[in-house]
């Protein structure tokens, strides 16, 4: 019976069941307090923004766990015909019962979010995710609540829930559930772990989705010893992954290439950093720019440095690498697990051969057709590597994909790739709320 470690893994394989809503009019709703952890997990992995909507169980005065209806924020109620039929007199006591529950529902918007107003809905997919769903009362206030506050689309998805549950739930547009078993008994037997969420479990979780949505779209300088590395950083709002540039000779942050394929990756809701590995001093010294360790050690410190930046903390690493600057970005990805994907472009990832064992990141080689020498050493160079790795021939380019449409081909082969291979490396969480 049971299938799932605890919330974080339930969300973790639900996210995969919805990778189909991910888009930019996105945002999940998690409900609190179980269904939190979920969401959590799965905005992260959509990369979408996380609020909650709060709604509360309505609960029979003489059996609390047995609904008759649930209410939400801005006055929704929705209640249980057949339960209210069979309780009898005391329905009477709904009213009662609704003012409590009416209560904690405004004390718990308070907490949940202190000084921060909820995410707007209007025109939006709202994706309202529990824990589990048994009798769906809850689960259906907060639909009512997301179509009130102006979502489009209202989708409903747990890891588990009643085999009944789509015809409990007329007001989604989808409900996406992982097991629907024959006996439902308790949600929380479909669990090893079902351990009660806390309030201050729930406010950190938003807390960190919203430090990870931060926005940013500046000039940086990254340091590495005595040096300043010129950058461009850029974050869009629930960002999934960022990727680092790494440029080849005679190029730089400023190249129209690069600038081009950063803005592809941008709007695929992935960040970037454009950054210059040689000072304006180094990079006409032809034995720096063919310096492969030490462009990678730059690399790898700008690596670093992301990590710890505001807006880029916590999210999945990507390398972006064309001629020299792709071998520098192999050689940076060999030296640990940190980085989620690597794709080259027109790349020369021979040059990292005596490292090209140790790389793990998935790896996507780009070489145009007419770039014939280049082609044969990316052959060479994936006949040597081990981790997944594939080799896409862009026909009737040459080195600097200048021909038309061609340049644009690699940016889209790049982008999916990033967008497949970061949105599937979720780091564990398990870690970041104190319980």
């Amino acid at each position: 019976m049971i299938r799932f470690a605890n919330r974080v893994d339930a969300g973790r394989q639900l996210s995969e069941k919805l990778i189909r809503f991910r888009s930019p009019d996105l945002v999940v709703l998690g409900l609190p307090r179980g269904g939190v952890p979920v969401a959590a997990e799965v905005a992260r992995a959509l990369g979408a923004p996380l609020d909650v909507i709060v709604v509360r169980k309505l609960g029979v005065p003489f059996e609390p766990e047995l609904a008759m209806g649930a209410i939400g924020e801005d006055g929704v109620r929705v209640l249980d015909a057949t339960v209210l039929r069979a309780i009898g007199p005391d329905a009477a006591r709904l009213d009662e019962v609704d003012a409590r529950e009416r209560a904690e529902l405004a004390a718990r918007v308070a907490r949940f979010r202190p000084g921060r107003p909820r995410l707007d809905l209007t025109g939006k997919t709202a994706l309202i995710v529990d824990d589990g769903i048994a009798t769906g009362s809850t689960a259906r206030a907060a639909c009512l609540v997301a179509r009130h506050l102006g979502a489009r689309r209202v989708v409903v998805a747990a890891p588990v829930a009643a085999r009944d549950v789509e015809s409990r739930l007329p007001d989604a547009d989808d409900v996406v559930c992982l097991s629907l078993p024959h006996e439902f008994a308790a949600v929380g037997a479909h669990y090893r772990d079902f351990t009660a969420t806390t309030d201050d479990e729930v406010v950190a979780l938003l807390e960190a989705a919203v430090a990870r949505g931060a926005s940013c779209d500046e000039d940086v300088r990254i340091p590495f010893g005595s040096l300043r590395l010129e950058g461009h950083l850029c974050v869009p709002p629930s960002a999934r992954g960022v990727v680092l540039f790494a440029h080849g000779s005679g190029s730089s942050r400023h190249s129209p290439r690069n600038q081009y394929v950063a803005r592809v990756l941008q709007d695929a809701g992935l960040g970037t950093l454009l950054m210059d590995l040689l000072t304006p001093a180094e990079e006409h010294d032809r034995a720096r720019v063919f310096d492969i360790e030490e462009l990678a050690a730059r690399l790898a410190a700008a690596t670093e440095w992301v990590m710890s930046h505001p807006s880029a903390s916590g999210l999945a690493l990507g390398y972006f690498g064309a001629s020299t600057g792709a071998a520098a970005a192999l050689w940076a990805a060999a030296e640990g697990d940190r980085v989620g994907a690597v794709v080259s472009r027109g790349g020369r990832p021979d040059l990292a051969g005596p490292v090209l064992g140790d790389v793990h990141a998935p790896t996507l080689l780009i070489v145009g057709g007419g770039d014939r020498t280049v082609l044969e050493l990316n052959r060479w160079a994936q006949a040597r590597m081990t981790c997944p790795t594939e080799l896409a021939v862009v026909p009737g380019a040459t080195h600097l994909f200048e021909e038309p449409g061609t340049l644009a081909q690699a940016a889209e082969l790049a982008r999916d790739w990033f967008a497949d291979r970061l949105a599937a490396r979720i780091p564990d969480t398990s870690r970041e709320v104190p319980r």
